[in-house]
């Protein structure tokens, strides 16, 4: 079963997403903000990491750069879930080291194939169709 660390701070989003990516058979483990994010994407090893832009502590940004600037962690997926949709964040997220983003509210049916995707990346199998 693969593992997501899911770093979402909305208590109702995290629940959500947490049960849906669990009865879709994911391993789920979360983290409530960047510090610890970073700490748990060590700790947990992921195969994938979903993370919210706008978090405490140290906002997703940070996370991102922490995460992908460290040589034991830069190869784990990392996919931005937010609600912004300004065209520039969006790049801004390609830009600083993340795989994917997807917006929010989360469409299962458009958030399933890439997270599959990532994974199966990581793990060097095809992309799915």
């Amino acid at each position: 079963m693969s593992k997501i660390l899911l770093v979402e701070d909305n208590e109702m989003n995290r629940e959500m997403l947490v049960h849906r990516l669990r009865r879709n058979n994911y391993t789920v483990v979360y983290a409530i903000d960047g510090l610890e994010a970073v700490e748990m994407a060590d700790s947990e090893s992921p195969d994938l990491i979903l993370i919210n832009l706008g978090l405490p502590k140290i906002d997703g940004w940070e996370a991102i750069r922490r995460i992908k600037s460290n040589e034991a962690l830069c190869s784990i997926p990392l996919m931005v879930l937010t609600s912004r949709t300004l065209r520039s964040e969006l790049e801004s997220a390609l830009e600083t080291g993340c795989d994917d983003f997807d917006v929010k509210p989360v469409d299962f049916k458009r958030l399933l194939p890439k997270v599959e995707n990532l994974i199966n990346k990581k793990n060097g199998q095809k992309f799915m169709i």
